[in-house]
């Protein structure tokens, strides 16, 4: 069974933007690199065509990387129970005993970067949040020890 990947339609449509630039614009660079690398002579001891050959392979690996994402994209239907978090939804939480609040959105694990405060739906806050509400306490459980916040607010994107 193939693994299913959970997009956002935006997120998909991203990746098929980047794997048609890829499959057109790049992929015509790449070729040209390795005709000219072509045209220095004698291949056994060619560094260009060494390079242009290794981006070439790393250019087909990212394409069927995409590819696979495509094929396998499930696309997050984000739905509204009440006001009960869900995928979708960005969420201001403020940890126990403390003073700065913490933003997060929940997406799909191929959306997540923690850097920017986008949380896979997998991840140990986003499954704490899953179905709660504003004004809700969690508990996280952490590799570092538990942590309690209370959730000022929810809101659909």
């Amino acid at each position: 069974m193939k693994n299913k990947y959970k997009l956002s339609q935006a997120r998909l449509d991203q990746l098929k933007e980047e794997l048609n630039y890829l499959q057109t614009v790049r992929e015509k660079e790449v070729a040209e690199q390795i005709r000219e690398a072509r045209s220095f002579g004698d291949l056994s001891e060619n560094s260009e065509y060494d390079e242009a050959k290794t981006e070439q392979g790393k250019l087909y690996s990212k394409i069927a990387e995409i590819q696979e994402l495509i094929d396998n994209a499930e696309i997050i239907e984000i739905t509204s129970d009440g006001d009960a978090i869900g995928m979708g939804y960005k969420v201001t939480l403020l940890e126990v005993g403390e003073t700065e609040e913490e933003v997060f959105e929940i997406v799909g694990s191929q959306e997540s970067d923690p850097r920017i405060g986008r949380i896979s739906e997998d991840s140990p806050i986003g499954r704490a949040l899953m179905g709660k509400h504003a004004g809700d306490e969690i508990l996280v459980e952490a590799p570092a020890g538990d942590l309690h916040f209370r959730i000022l607010s929810a809101e659909q994107r």
